[in-house]
């Protein structure tokens, strides 16, 4: 069962919900290495080491210590980051609501998700602040206090619950004035941006993440397998040599035809109209020779029945 990783709850007005949030995502375990002695492949160790007392220390013997001067410290200790007087060391505060769409480009730098879960108490209030969102198409702008750190959050109705993603503050983001972008826009031909709205038509389809896998980690698992097996390790596939100039047109075209012909692969045969009107004949046809055997049988029946005698008056 998941683990709750904060309790608190969320504040907007006088309104309090106890939540607890739970991390919405997980990483998968990779292909992990440890790092060996290169001359004998023993694995090395990662110590604590405390260089005045020149000894290997146990983690247990250190603390959080801020450099307020050159190696001059303060200690700060977990009771003192439970007392700091900020609303948001266990509330999520809810500073603003703004219009979804008009906050996406500001929401799009997320460092996390988290669902909410409302505890039993606050579940009306939960219910009732996710279907105001949801209609009103509103995302909740909040700060919050977790692992040490205030973050920006924004708070939006998910299926069943919320989600709260955690953003990166504005002197965080980085400015696209550190990007060689060129000065102006590159000119596109109309039979350029044609071709291309028709290779993108070809790929566009509906998103199944289950069709997706990491290729990276089975690729590199045939390698480590390969290894301990003392087998030869194939050869990567060399790839396409990319300096040479390419004609956009040519690489737009040949990638059109593959895109269409990948998606003719995969879907089911397609029927013509002069096909579906034969079919449909045929089957017509069917249908009206049974119906005439069934009609001869009968007549034939009804030939071989007796023909009841007449009263006389």
């Amino acid at each position: 069962m998941a683990r709750a990783m904060w309790k608190g709850a969320i504040q907007f007005g006088l309104v309090t919900i106890p939540v607890k949030l739970y991390v919405a995502t997980e990483s998968r375990a990779g292909v992990s290495f440890n790092l060996l002695h290169k001359e004998d492949l023993s694995r090395i160790q990662m110590k604590v080491f405390c260089p005045v007392d020149e000894e290997v220390i146990p983690r247990t013997e250190t603390v959080k210590g801020y450099e307020y001067a050159p190696d001059r410290y303060v200690v700060i200790s977990d009771e003192d980051l439970e007392s700091l007087p900020l609303k948001t060391v266990r509330s999520i505060e809810i500073e603003q609501f703004v219009e979804r769409e008009k906050a996406e480009t500001n929401t799009r730098f997320v460092k996390q998700a988290y669902y909410l879960e409302p505890d039993k108490i606050g579940r009306k209030a939960f219910a009732l602040l996710k279907a105001v969102l949801a209609e009103q198409g509103l995302t909740a702008i909040c700060k919050v206090v977790i692992k040490d750190r205030e973050a920006l959050a924004a708070l939006d109705p998910f299926e069943s619950t919320m989600l709260l993603s955690t953003l990166y503050w504005p002197d965080e983001i980085r400015a696209l004035g550190e990007l060689d972008l060129g000065e102006e826009e590159p000119e596109v031909k109309p039979a350029e941006k044609l071709m291309a709205q028709q290779l993108i038509s070809a790929m566009t389809g509906e998103f199944d993440p289950a069709q997706y896998r990491d290729e990276y980690r089975g690729a590199l698992m045939k390698i480590i397998e390969s290894k301990i097996d003392g087998r030869e390790v194939a050869a990567p596939i060399a790839a396409a040599n990319t300096t040479n100039l390419v004609d956009l047109m040519a690489a737009l075209e040949a990638s059109v035809r593959a895109a269409t012909e990948a998606r003719a692969a995969a879907a089911p045969p397609v029927v013509s109209v002069a096909e579906a009107k034969a079919a449909r004949e045929a089957r017509v046809a069917e249908s009206e020779g049974s119906y005439s055997d069934a009609a001869v049988d009968e007549a034939a029946a009804a030939e071989a029945r007796p023909t009841p005698k007449r009263r006389s008056a």
